[in-house]
């Protein structure tokens, strides 16, 4: 049996992307859910993602520049899993003992330096905590979790395939 080629799984993967944000959006412009810090940088991760499959999938790379294009891809999906780890890990702490909520990204990007912005949205705050939908009993970030091994299960089938 032939294995699906090259250009049609990262094109699969790019779709999935799509619609991972596609429903995103949903949620935030149709449902009323405001995305948290982390929750921005798991959108990020995805369309990192998806962009390496769009590439990858016009490009049709042979065996090395798959590889290459796996890599990148895993260190997008690795990201974005370890935020969806850290948000699932938030909601599991005690209201009391979480961070305050951050000021809003505009103004932080005025008044404070890059790197400590970075750190104060990875950290995460209340914010980030809050389980505001859930679908089959599992929160945003537990779902965003599963696909982003399967996103990691992917790319780990994509490098060491032989073909």
């Amino acid at each position: 049996m032939a294995l699906a080629s090259t250009r049609s799984t990262f094109f699969i993967g790019f779709l999935g992307c799509l619609a991972i944000i596609a429903g995103a959006l949903y949620l935030e412009h149709v449902v009323g859910l405001a995305p948290c810090p982390l929750c921005i940088v798991q959108r990020i991760a995805v369309m990192g993602f998806g962009l390496v499959c769009l590439v990858a999938a016009l490009h049709a790379p042979a065996r090395l520049g798959r590889r290459v294009y796996a890599v990148i891809a895993l260190l997008f999906a690795v990201s974005g899993g370890a935020t969806a780890w850290r948000q699932i890990w938030l909601q599991s702490v005690p209201a009391d003992q979480l961070p305050s909520c951050l000021p809003s990204l505009d103004y932080m990007m005025e008044a404070l330096p890059f790197q400590e912005i970075v750190r104060l949205v990875l950290h995460g705050t209340a914010e980030c905590a809050e389980v505001g939908w859930t679908l089959f009993g599992l929160s945003i970030p537990e779902w965003s979790l599963m696909v982003f091994l399967a996103m990691i299960a992917a790319c780990g089938w994509q490098l060491f395939r032989r073909t």
